[in-house]
């Protein structure tokens, strides 16, 4: 019987990230966004699930920024979260967001914000009523927020410059 393990990512994932990525969404983009991220220095915790020695899952969460009035508040984007498609449904995606939130807390971050399906992140206590407060390009539904403590609940959200280029590519 194999073992999952879940660790920090290093340089010598970089490969075995894209290629999840790039299984996962079937497409480039998010992998490319990744790679800029890390390349800029946003990525704030980054981690893999491994089995059997191969990643087969990946988060990230990027640095964010929460402009309210004359205050910026520093937040984290969860963007993005893959697994190895033959792998869904096994529990990998939400152990990499449990492992993230804990070392989130514990490094003091206080807010995270997430575009993605309700059903699937709202098991991990994101909400959109909590991200609703949020000027945003990306202010639908799917826009979700979960906080740890004092956080604002209003305000512009800054994405890392990356965002933009990897979805505008």
């Amino acid at each position: 019987m194999s073992m999952m393990s879940i660790r920090a990512a290093t340089p010598r994932d970089r490969e075995a990230i894209r290629l999840v990525e790039e299984h996962a969404f079937g497409q480039q983009a998010e992998a490319g966004l990744v790679d800029a991220l890390v390349a800029e220095g946003d990525a704030v915790v980054e981690l893999v699930a491994e089995e059997d020695g191969d990643v087969v899952g990946h988060i990230l969460f990027s640095r964010l920024y929460i402009q309210n009035g004359g205050k910026t508040v520093p937040a984290v984007a969860l963007a993005p979260l893959a697994v190895e498609p033959d792998f869904h449904g096994t529990g990998i995606g939400g152990a990499l967001v449990r492992e993230a939130h804990i070392r989130l807390k514990d490094a003091g971050e206080t807010i995270a914000v997430v575009l993605g399906d309700p059903a699937y992140y709202g098991r991990f206590g994101y909400s959109h009523e909590r991200a609703a407060g949020f000027e945003s390009d990306y202010q639908c539904d799917a826009l979700q927020a979960l906080a740890w403590g004092e956080a604002p609940e209003t305000g512009k959200l800054v994405y890392a410059s990356a965002f933009g280029t990897a979805l505008a590519a």
